[in-house]
């Protein structure tokens, strides 16, 4: 196995496709661990740090709905959903909860492996970005360290959630990003209330970094379906 090879973790309680999927992702050199539902999956995430995650939507227990909202508030890590059902209920909701991509049961290997490369790169690419820092409109955002400034080198105090929330908008530039996924981003969210707490951290955010709610030119609003980074990053 090749040390540097991605670590993907399946979450699959079927143990025909557990096996099955496993052993396919390995003949390409992924390094592949296997959990039967969410207790072992949890156990391994503790300890581990792996690149995706696929995940069965109908797990016994709590389900890979669940595990998408609280992986996704620690992390970002890929996840792709596997689901046995073709209504688009599962799919919207698991999309809207973080989840990067939906694969609908039987599925072509060939394709997923397809969606799993592509997911692959694109996490890749945001891990890199979580590593360093970057400038938009004048500010910089050492996104490791937690800290902002302005261009006279003024910090910008900022809260935990509120971090966390311009974490996400960064690492999205130019996606529309619902209320439930920025409140996802909140390792803390029980502690803020529900999706219209986060027009009141918007609003914050606006606030702090001067920007106009009427002509935004950082935090965007896409009426009826949430809000989008619109600053160039650099």
């Amino acid at each position: 196995m090749n040390a540097g090879a991605a670590h993907i973790v399946v979450i699959e309680d079927d143990p025909v496709t557990r096996t099955a999927l496993a052993g396919y992702l390995e003949s390409f050199g992924y390094r592949i661990t296997v959990c039967a539902g969410a207790e072992a999956a949890e156990k391994v995430l503790a300890q581990e740090n792996p690149d995706l995650l696929i995940v069965d939507i109908n797990l016994s227990g709590k389900d890979g709905l669940e595990i998408t909202r609280e992986q996704r508030a620690r992390s970002e890590v890929g996840i792709i959903l596997l689901s046995g059902r073709t209504d688009d209920v599962d799919r919207i909701v698991g999309l809207e909860l973080g989840a990067d991509d939906y694969v609908c049961k039987p599925f072509n290997r060939r394709e997923l492996l397809a969606r799993v490369k592509n997911l692959l790169r694109r996490t890749a690419a945001m891990r890199q970005l979580s590593r360093r820092v970057v400038q938009f409109a004048g500010f910089s955002f050492d996104t490791a360290a937690r800290h902002v400034a302005a261009a006279d080198g003024q910090t910008v105090q900022l809260t935990r959630g509120e971090y966390e929330m311009l974490r996400t908008f960064v690492l999205n530039p130019g996606i529309v990003l619902s209320r439930d996924r920025l409140l996802a981003s909140i390792t803390h969210r029980h502690t803020v209330g529900g999706s219209r707490t986060v027009d009141v951290m918007v609003k914050r955010l606006r606030a702090k970094f001067g920007d106009d709610p009427k002509v935004p030119r950082i935090f965007g609003t896409s009426h009826g379906e949430g809000y989008v980074f619109t600053a160039l990053l650099s």
